[in-house]
């Protein structure tokens, strides 16, 4: 049997891809590409952070990166250093956080010390669910002379199970039989989507009705649902900040159907935050045994309407819509 030949790893110093934090680094993490691996390291999405500003003022002061996570629409504020973490910029990330009320803060430095680990990992305890911090150190690799390749590896992360427990027991319907049974059903489909390597985010096993993905842009959201008759599937627009966009998604009805396979029920909600399609199917979800078919199911969909749907979500707009104007 022939010995394969294989590539040595060697490590590459930072500065020789970026010889500046703020001229170099920051621009190069902005990029989509870049940002895409960030957010998988995050366990995100690749398409989860979408940059929203580089330098952003903060009174007299400017935070490296401000994104959006396009899951939950909520604000992602990045620290970056070129090296080993100091109080200087512990101070700014918090600082910053606090000006933009920014609930996602993720430090990148090329080596945390034990104190400021510490720190991230205490905030992570006192802080409620709304908030996540991540502390990343940031390593360039090459195999012989090939260009060097950036890793991101997490050193801090929230301590989701706790999260988890502590939500689950501040939520009254959790005690409830329709309760147990939304968070036993996300339980049972985050492992399903597992044993399926599926690329969607296991949720949360909370006692609530529906659990949401991103499309790649904020204010449109890929859906499912359960409910003890029924589950669906679905898109959720939000009308007020964007709206025109639920009329240039309407135009595509009959290809994104085609392309899908099935009908869905769109609803515009004039006058409401959010405008909605929907996929359904009838099932009793009290009865475990249909949970499998359920699964199959809301899987299939989500991966369809996803396929679907992003790239159009890509190419939307907020330019008016005028009478003979197409969407």
């Amino acid at each position: 049997m022939t010995t394969p030949t294989l590539g040595r790893l060697t490590r590459v110093d930072l500065r020789a891809a970026w010889k500046n934090e703020a001229t170099h680094f920051t621009p190069w993490l902005a990029q989509p590409d870049n940002l895409a691996l960030l957010a998988e390291a995050m366990g995100l999405t690749p398409d989860a952070l979408e940059l929203q500003a580089q330098e952003q003022s903060v009174g007299p002061f400017r935070a490296d990166i401000l994104c959006q996570n396009t899951e939950d629409n909520a604000l992602v504020l990045i620290e970056n250093q070129l090296e080993r973490t100091d109080h200087g910029h512990l101070g700014q990330l918090l600082t910053y956080a606090a000006g933009l009320k920014a609930v996602t803060l993720v430090w990148i430095a090329e080596r945390f010390t034990d104190e400021h680990r510490a720190t991230l990992d205490w905030l992570n305890e006192i802080t409620d669910e709304g908030f996540h911090i991540f502390g990343f150190e940031i390593e360039l690799w090459r195999i012989g002379d090939s260009p060097p390749a950036p890793k991101f590896n997490v050193v801090v992360q929230p301590n989701e199970w706790t999260r988890t427990v502590q939500n689950a027991s501040k939520a009254g319907p959790a005690s409830t039989p329709v309760g147990q049974m939304q968070v036993a059903y996300w339980a049972a489909f985050g492992e399903y989507l597992t044993t399926k390597k599926a690329t969607f985010r296991p949720p949360k096993p909370y006692p609530s009705n529906w659990m949401s993905w991103g499309l790649g842009r904020a204010g449109v959201g890929l859906l499912a649902f359960v409910h003890a008759g029924h589950i669906a599937v679905g898109i959720d627009v939000n009308s007020r900040e964007h709206p025109t966009w639920f009329a240039r998604l309407l135009v595509h009805k009959a290809e994104v159907e085609e392309a899908t396979g099935f009908d869905l029920d769109w609803d515009e909600k004039p006058g409401n935050k959010f405008s909605s399609l929907r996929c359904r199917m009838e099932l009793d979800m009290r009865d475990e045994a249909n949970w499998p078919k359920a699964h199959q199911w809301m899987l299939e969909r989500l991966a369809k309407l996803r396929e679907a749907f992003r790239p159009l979500v890509k190419d939307l707009d907020d330019e008016p819509l005028t009478e003979g104007d197409p969407p």
